[in-house]
């Protein structure tokens, strides 16, 4: 029989399962962002537990590394200073005659439709730094963010 027919077994044909990318940087956190991170690796090592099929808890046993591993390089922000935006922060912005409100915030706390913003992002980038009442260059035009309001995020 020709080698081509001959089929040894149906793992030597799927795809390898790479690690789950981190997001490159440090890994700075409010303390919700940290409390999130306990939660969902408290959540998945209970999903691996109650798992009896191989294939869904290697699935688990992955994403569960993932977690471990944003949990052991947490590191959390600062208090941020007064008045002047950081992670942390929630600052109240006009752009483009629009008034909006971002929460800077950590990577894996990142929800942009809910006004939550990594830190990485651009436009939480264009605000760092700068204090209330300045006006902040974005997206290649100069002032175009005015800073109305910049205070600690309130812990729920």
């Amino acid at each position: 029989m020709s080698v081509a027919f001959r089929r040894e077994s149906d793992e030597e044909h799927k795809e390898p399962k790479f690690e789950l990318p981190l997001p490159a940087g440090p890994n700075i956190v409010t303390r919700r962002g940290l409390a999130l991170i306990e939660a969902k690796v408290a959540e998945l090592e209970a999903a691996v537990a109650a798992e009896t099929e191989e294939e869904p808890r290697e699935a688990l046993r992955r994403e569960l590394r993932y977690w471990h591993t944003r949990h052991a390089t947490a590191e959390v922000a600062p208090p941020p200073e007064e008045g002047v935006a950081a992670i942390g922060t929630r600052v109240r912005i006009r752009l483009n005659g629009a008034e909006k409100t971002i929460d800077i915030v950590g990577h894996d706390e990142a929800d942009p439709a809910a006004g939550r913003l990594a830190f990485a992002a651009p436009l939480a980038q264009a605000l760092v730094g700068a204090e209330e009442g300045e006006r902040a260059d974005f997206n290649g035009k100069p002032e175009a963010i005015e800073i109305l309001e910049v205070r600690a995020i309130p812990e729920a």
